[in-house]
């Protein structure tokens, strides 16, 4: 659990630090690291929470959060 937990806080930190980024590129660096099916669900994740959005060209966006 911890790990997969890790995964999703530093893939949701690298989007927030560049702002944007191509979903295909954001994955091909992280390949050998992690499996596609679990890269897709935790961009899936980040998005149903609200952080992430991801355009119909696969870009994800950090969503500045407003407190």
């Amino acid at each position: 659990m911890k790990t997969a937990l890790d995964a999703i806080h530093t893939i949701a930190e690298t989007i927030r630090e560049l702002g944007e980024v191509p979903s295909g590129e954001l994955y091909a660096r992280l390949m050998g690291k992690i499996e596609l099916g679990d890269y897709d669900l935790i961009i899936d994740t980040l998005k149903r929470a609200g952080l992430v959005t991801e355009s119909p060209a696969h870009l994800l966006k950090w969503n500045r959060i407003e407190r």
